[in-house]
């Protein structure tokens, strides 16, 4: 999952005031964009950042969701899944976490737990356990690709 500084957050960035602490400002300043979320976490992890200060971010109107529609556009992975052949579990993962991502964050705030449990997949095993719940929450139709990539 992918933020964004909001026009308040940049605002309050320039100005230095606001609700943030000195530790929180220092992981405000990494959302840029281009990390996910689970790389500034990784990132903030010595300073004690949790998602707890992240969800107070977004709270306080500093920080908003980006757009999917970026990420939409860039998976290649799944049909490389179907032109058939035998796929290693690692090949399918990677096409597959791709596809799980955008599921999750298309969810928003309310696939936020979910969008955290993806990022924090480490294989093949971990992301088809995930499926489930993937499927319980954007519904059968979108779930499609995701069964395709983890197990065609």
């Amino acid at each position: 999952m992918i933020f964004v500084k909001t026009q308040a957050g940049q605002k309050a960035l320039k100005e230095r005031h606001g609700a943030l602490s000195p530790r929180q400002r220092s992981a405000f300043i990494l959302f840029d964009g281009r990390r996910t979320l689970a790389q500034v976490l990784a990132a903030t992890a010595a300073l004690g950042i949790t998602q707890d200060d992240v969800q107070f971010m977004i709270d306080e109107g500093l920080l908003e969701y980006a757009s999917a529609a970026p990420q939409a556009r860039e998976p290649e992975a799944p049909a490389q899944a179907d032109k058939g052949g035998a796929h290693s579990a690692s090949e399918r993962y990677q096409a597959a976490y791709l596809i799980a991502t955008e599921l999750t964050a298309s969810l928003g705030l309310r696939g936020f737990r979910l969008n955290l449990a993806v990022e924090g997949t480490t294989g093949f095993e971990s992301l088809a356990a995930l499926a489930p719940k993937i499927r319980d929450a954007v519904g059968e139709a979108k779930y499609e690709r995701l069964e395709r990539a983890l197990f065609a």
